[in-house]
Formats: C-alpha cells, sequence, structure tokens
C-alpha cells in the first residue's frame, strides 16, 4: 500500500525523519509531499527541499520505498491522483491532535476512500519543529542534534 506524507519540511527535522522512516517500515511504498502552503514563507526553495530530503533519506535502510515529490493543491485530491489510499501525519502534541483531527475529518468529506493515519512522535522529538530549529539556528543556537547530518551544513549556512 502506497502512502503519501505532506509537509513543508522548511528544513526537514529528525522529527519528520523519524516519521518517514517508521512510515517506510509499515507501508510498501511512502510518498513525501512538499506542498505549497500559501500561508508559510519558506527559507528554502522546492528543490532545496527536495534535495535534502533526499540526501536525509538516503541513509535509511528503506530507503528505496520512499520517493519525493512537490505538488500544489489539496493533498488529498493529491493523494488519490498517485494512487496514495493513506496520509501519514505526525503527533507530537494534543495541539497537533486537535489540528490535525480537523484537517483529517474535512479529508474524509472531500475522499472518503483516503485515510489518514497518525504516527506519534518520539519523545525526544515533541517539540522539534522546523520552526524551532530555524529559532535556534537564528540565534546561534545548536542544531545538530535536530537536523539529520547530511543537511546540518546547508541549514546552518543559511540560518546564521
Amino acid at each position: 500500500m502506497k502512502a503519501l506524507y505532506p509537509g513543508t519540511f522548511d528544513p526537514l527535522t529528525n522529527g519528520h525523519l523519524d516519521i518517514i522512516e517508521r512510515a517506510a517500515h509499515i507501508f510498501d511504498e511512502v510518498i513525501v509531499l512538499i506542498n505549497h502552503n500559501p500561508r508559510k514563507q519558506c527559507l528554502f526553495s522546492v528543490e532545496e527541499r527536495i534535495s535534502m530530503i533526499q540526501k536525509s533519506i538516503a541513509l535509511l535502510p528503506n530507503a528505496n520505498k520512499i520517493q519525493v515529490m512537490a505538488g500544489k493543491g489539496l493533498t488529498v485530491n493529491i493523494a488519490e491522483s498517485i494512487g496514495a489510499k493513506t496520509m501519514i501525519r505526525g503527533i507530537r502534541a494534543v495541539t497537533d491532535y486537535e489540528y490535525e483531527l480537523a484537517t483529517a475529518t474535512a479529508n474524509m468529506k472531500i475522499n472518503p476512500n483516503i485515510e489518514t493515519f497518525f504516527l506519534i512522535a518520539r519523545p525526544e522529538y515533541t517539540f522539534l519543529s522546523s520552526s524551532t530549529v530555524k529559532e535556534i539556528a537564528m540565534n546561534d543556537g545548536d542544531i545538530s542534534e535536530f537536523v539529520p547530518a547530511p543537511i546540518l551544513k546547508q541549514v546552518e549556512e543559511r540560518l546564521k
């Protein structure tokens, strides 16, 4: 079964990478979707984010089951267009759950054939977001534990 993991990934964090790796153990194929979000101002271009994700997933044991793509529009429609029956969402805290539940419910109304699969963040990643990484890096903090090693230098150079 094919699953879609949508997000902005600006930048990819170790929390994102953990969700991708765990999803690849569950599903036959995982498509990481960088979806255009007009409400967010991104630091990295779509092409840069695709490259960073590809570099990061290359080290995973199931890397051959993971692809990266960019898209625009409703993720539930993108999922259907590529034959994915499931969308993956990571949950860090109650606030994530409330937002994701509302989104998943709306998606069910739009297309009841697409399911949402929630993966709970590991405890060490419950605080971690791309915004947190940006804030720490912009204030000269150490982000080496928060982003995958293959992209650390690239992220640091952009944010410092």
